[in-house]
C-alpha cells in the first residue's frame, strides 16, 4: 500500500498489515480485522451499518499520528523466521502464560456468581473449549509449521513447499473455530457487560478475556493476513 491515507477500498488485512494500530480501531467498532481480512473496509462498514467518514477519519488520524511518533515494524518486509519468533515470543507466549489463570478465573466466577448468571456456565465451556484446541493448535505450529517454513526459507523446494501449504490450510481452518468461539464468548457475556455486583475477579475475568481477544486475533492476523499468504492464497 503505498499512500498514507486509507480510502476504504483497502483490504482490512492488508491495513492492519500496513499498520498494526488499525486493530484498535476495527476492534472499537467490531470489525474483524484477522478471519475477516480479505475484505474492502467499505464492504464491512457498508455491512455493519457503520458511518464510513467517522471510521475513516479515524483511521487516518491514527495513522499520521504513527508516523508521527514513531515507526513500527511492517512485518511484510521481514524474513519468515524473524516474524515466526514474533510470533512465538509475543503471542504464544502470551497465550501460555494467561490462559491457565483464566481457566482459574472462570471457574471461580462460575462457582461464585453462577447460580445467578447462567451465562457464565456457557462462557466457562466457550473458554475451556477455545484453550484445548489452542494448547493443541499452538504445538502444531511450533513442533510442525514453524521449522518447516524455516527450513523453506534456509532451502526452498517444492516437497518442502506442500507440507507447509498442507499444514497451513488446516491451521488456518483451527483459526476461524478459534475466532468464532472467542466471537460467541462476547456474545454470551453481552459485549463483557459486568452485573452491578461484580466482585473483583469478576472484573479481572472480564478485562482479562477482552485483552485474551485482542491479542489472539492480532495474532491470527499475522499468520493468516501476512505469513500464510507467502505460501498459498487465502480463499475468500
Amino acid at each position: 500500500m503505498s499512500t498514507s491515507v486509507y480510502q476504504g477500498t483497502e483490504k482490512i488485512g492488508d491495513i492492519v498489515a500496513e499498520f498494526p494500530g488499525a486493530s484498535n480501531i476495527f476492534r472499537e467498532y467490531k470489525i474483524d480485522f484477522c478471519c475477516g481480512g480479505n475484505r474492502s473496509l467499505l464492504a464491512v462498514i457498508e455491512k455493519q451499518k457503520l458511518n464510513a467518514e467517522e471510521v475513516l477519519e479515524k483511521l487516518n488520524q491514527a495513522y499520521g499520528d504513527m508516523k508521527e511518533q514513531s515507526k513500527q515494524a511492517d512485518w511484510r518486509k521481514e524474513p519468515s523466521a524473524l516474524l515466526i519468533d514474533h510470533i512465538v515470543n509475543k503471542h504464544h507466549g502470551y497465550l501460555q502464560r494467561e490462559m491457565p489463570l483464566l481457566s482459574e478465573f472462570t471457574t471461580k466466577i462460575l462457582r461464585v456468581h453462577g447460580a445467578g448468571h447462567p451465562e457464565l456456565a456457557s462462557l466457562h465451556r466457550l473458554f475451556h473449549q477455545v484453550k484445548m484446541e489452542l494448547d493443541q493448535h499452538l504445538i502444531r505450529e511450533e513442533q510442525v509449521l514453524f521449522p518447516l517454513i524455516k527450513e523453506y526459507e534456509q532451502n526452498p523446494s517444492e516437497d518442502v513447499k506442500q507440507r507447509v501449504v498442507k499444514e497451513l490450510e488446516e491451521l488456518e481452518n483451527e483459526h476461524e473455530q478459534a475466532g468464532d468461539l472467542v466471537k460467541e464468548m462476547r456474545q454470551v457475556t453481552a459485549e463483557y457487560q459486568l452485573p452491578p455486583e461484580a466482585c473483583r475477579t469478576y472484573t479481572l475475568t472480564f478485562q482479562k478475556l477482552q485483552e485474551f481477544e485482542s491479542d489472539l486475533f492480532e495474532h491470527i492476523h499475522l499468520e493468516n493476513n501476512v505469513l500464510f499468504p507467502r505460501f498459498v492464497t487465502i480463499s475468500e
